[in-house]
């Protein structure tokens, strides 16, 4: 049985294959319907999103206000936080999302206290 084998739904002519996971709208869905990958993607994008802009945050010309704004608002914290809005999430996720917080401000050099914010 080959991959063309597998249909699982079949409208008139069109036949459609079962996907476990799909990027949608920049968001990985699964089957299971988990958010383990979704989140783990989005802490490498931050990640990503920290170290192009790296010269621009150690920047010691930078007053400490202003790279918590940086970020807050343009270029971190909204890479990873991105439909955010729709995550079930467990205390192992959420421990994942603030251990990359905590390491990414230890790296700006910033006092930080963990908040709603």
């Amino acid at each position: 049985m080959g991959i063309k084998d597998i249909i699982h739904l079949k409208i008139g002519n069109f036949a459609f294959e079962s996907e476990q996971n799909f990027n949608y709208l920049g968001s990985i869905l699964n089957a299971d319907n988990t958010i383990n990958k979704e989140i783990a993607e989005r802490i490498a994008k931050g990640n990503r999103a920290y170290y192009a802009n790296a010269k621009l945050i150690k920047w010691k010309f930078l007053m400490k206000n202003t790279k918590m704004k940086i970020y807050k608002t343009m270029m971190i914290r909204p890479v990873v936080t991105y439909s955010s809005e729709t995550w079930t999430l467990t205390a192992e996720d959420e421990n994942n999302l603030c251990i990359f917080e905590r390491q990414i401000l230890r790296k700006i050099r910033v006092n930080y206290q963990l908040d709603a914010n």
